[in-house]
């Protein structure tokens, strides 16, 4: 049986390209940020952070996959950017002989250290300036009610971070 689509009604057409507009110019914004003053791409500073936040400063590269929504190739090509700056270091895993293992240096700390305080600036300046504290609260609801409901409950799901 087909049906018609449920296409959208102008207030949510207004809504949708919003959405997509502002969330192009903030990445945008957060990378030229990033590029300018530690000379990485946004992607490389989140993956800094995961590892500077997991036990060890290291986690397995399949986590960090997951975790920073993209594919293992995408991963690997990043990570050996990484290691070229010395700011990441892989380790096999001892208890799978396919396992990798991502570490942050003591050089990658320092320099997500010194990045961090630029980075959060930009996105206070982007972000949290312009909203009221109410705003951050109902848009801080808004993410998670997405997430969750984007969030593939499928273990076999086939999802790009998987390949």
């Amino acid at each position: 049986m087909n049906t018609a689509p449920r296409w959208l009604s102008d207030e949510e057409q207004r809504v949708w390209r919003a959405y997509l507009h502002a969330t192009t110019l903030l990445e945008d914004h957060l990378d030229r940020q990033l590029q300018r003053d530690a000379g990485m791409p946004h992607i490389y500073y989140g993956l800094l952070v995961q590892l500077s936040e997991a036990p060890r400063r290291r986690r397995r590269m399949t986590e960090l996959a997951i975790e920073a929504k993209i594919t293992r190739s995408r991963l690997s090509h990043a990570i050996a950017r990484l290691e070229k700056n010395g700011w990441v270091r892989r380790e096999d895993c001892p208890s799978d002989k396919r396992g990798q293992y991502a570490l942050l240096t003591d050089e990658g700390m320092e320099v997500l250290e010194r990045a961090a305080p630029g980075h959060v600036d930009a996105v206070r300046q982007a972000m949290f300036d312009r909203l009221t504290p109410e705003q951050t609260a109902q848009l801080g609801e808004i993410m998670r009610v997405l997430a969750e409901g984007l969030q593939p409950q499928d273990p076999t799901a086939d999802l790009p971070w998987l390949r």
